[in-house]
């Protein structure tokens, strides 16, 4: 496996005058979210048929060749084990009209997230948020612990889309392309 490896061009002085080292989860939180991220739901069923969902913004393409996508999960989420073990997952790319849906898919204090939302089963039996902007359905391919997540890769087996602008999240809220030009 090859390595990246950095050699600095500057002085141990100069490393150490500029920016910071200040590595804790709510500086780093804050940083982070400088860098504007589309709003997702990723959704399958529990074993027992039950559909689950939660909101995320961690989703990425990966490749188009196979085509592959990559989220992720921060390990002490109660849907873990469900995204883990399953055979399918749907990444459904919310518009910038679903703000409540996000939020609802994210509240821990919702019991059953899929109760007042549109949706419908795919073929390959998990469900879709109707009106979703993008969904792409993925057979799940592998998951690997990374730091405090598990990190998901899936192979997209469906698609369908539809006209409209993303929801963006973006310093800590929810906004629009249009509101942040």
């Amino acid at each position: 496996m090859s390595q990246c490896i950095a050699e600095p061009d500057v002085s141990p002085a100069e490393q150490a005058s500029w920016g910071s080292v200040d590595l804790q989860p709510a500086t780093l939180r804050k940083l982070l979210g400088a860098y504007p991220t589309g709003v997702a739901v990723v959704t399958t069923r529990a074993p027992d048929g039950r559909p689950v969902g939660l909101t995320i913004n961690s989703f990425a393409s990966l490749s188009l060749d196979p085509p592959l996508v990559l989220w992720s999960l921060v390990n002490h989420s109660p849907s873990l084990e469900v995204f883990r073990d399953c055979t399918h997952f749907a990444i459904n790319i919310l518009s910038s009209g679903h703000e409540a849906i996000a939020r609802r898919f994210a509240s821990a204090a919702v019991p059953d997230k899929f109760a007042e939302v549109a949706w419908h089963a795919v073929p390959e039996g998990v469900p879709a948020i109707e009106e979703a902007l993008a969904t792409l359905v993925c057979e799940h391919d592998h998951c690997r612990d990374t730091g405090d997540h598990l990190l998901f890769v899936g192979r997209v087996v469906r698609t369908a889309s539809r006209a409209g602008e993303p929801l963006v999240f973006h310093a800590g809220r929810f906004t629009s392309l249009s509101s942040t030009l």
